[in-house]
């Protein structure tokens, strides 16, 4: 089973190169390894040209945001399944891959995810927040609660049957994209109990009120958008809930 992963960037050569030794590092044999970067202007492009033992595919243009580079990638891509690690993240285990591709063939689901480690950015190994998705229920997307979008994957088939993710939102295009998936369109769906992987903290999500207003706003529409009642009583409850995050392995 072959595993594409796609990484976009954008001026990211501060952590890029950690980003890549993680997915070089992976004990799964069969990985194409795909790079979409949105012409960057600092060394992004030739940490990217010194690694070309490790990358299959990669482009540098201008692109129209996240998501479409996102889209660009999921059209380069050919594996059988596909998953996506941000420039600032990082597998901190070689069989991660493995894991999920395990998962995969013993589960006979659509799709796989798994838990993710939010670390301090000066300190690597210091865990600020650890995000779960083992309490994750179709219910829970009415308070705009979803597994991590950076352990999911799924069979590159659903992105042709199902669409891409939507360009005209501007931070929540993953949640509505799950929304899709797995509310709407029932795809079926296994956890994999472990932390797949570490995200500095900082992230386009996690910047400020403003980009949280923004996200409640455009999380509200994919639901509606995709036939799942909600509001914004039920979508702020979740604040409550982020606080059991910050209390890493305690459940």
């Amino acid at each position: 089973m072959k595993v594409s992963l796609i990484t976009v960037t954008y001026n990211s050569d501060a952590t890029l190169q950690d980003t890549i030794n993680s997915v070089w590092l992976q004990d799964y044999p069969d990985i194409e390894y795909i790079v979409v970067d949105a012409n960057s202007k600092d060394e992004t492009i030739s940490i990217i040209k010194n690694n070309n033992h490790c990358i299959s595919k990669w482009i540098s243009e201008p692109d129209r945001g996240l998501y479409d580079a996102m889209n660009k990638g999921l059209k380069m891509a050919s594996g059988d399944i596909v998953g996506i690690i941000n420039s600032d993240d990082f597998y901190h285990r070689p069989d991660a891959i493995s894991m999920i591709v395990e998962a995969f063939q013993s589960s006979k689901m659509d799709c796989v995810y798994a838990d993710v480690e939010f670390v301090d950015p000066s300190n690597l190994h210091k865990t600020v927040r650890y995000y779960s998705s083992k309490r994750f229920a179709l219910s829970k997307f009415k308070n705009g609660i979803m597994p991590a979008h950076p352990t999911f994957f799924t069979y590159r088939k659903n992105f042709e049957k199902y669409g891409l993710y939507k360009t005209d939102y501007k931070i929540a295009a993953d949640f509505e994209l799950l929304v899709r998936f797995l509310f709407k369109h029932k795809l079926s769906y296994y956890y994999l109990p472990i932390d797949l992987m570490k995200m500095r903290t900082g992230g386009l999500s996690t910047k400020s009120w403003k980009s949280n207003w923004i996200i409640n706003q455009e999380d509200l529409r994919a639901c509606r958008e995709n036939g799942l009642k909600t509001n914004y009583f039920w979508l702020y409850s979740r604040y409550f809930k982020k606080l059991f995050e910050f209390i890493p392995r305690l459940f």
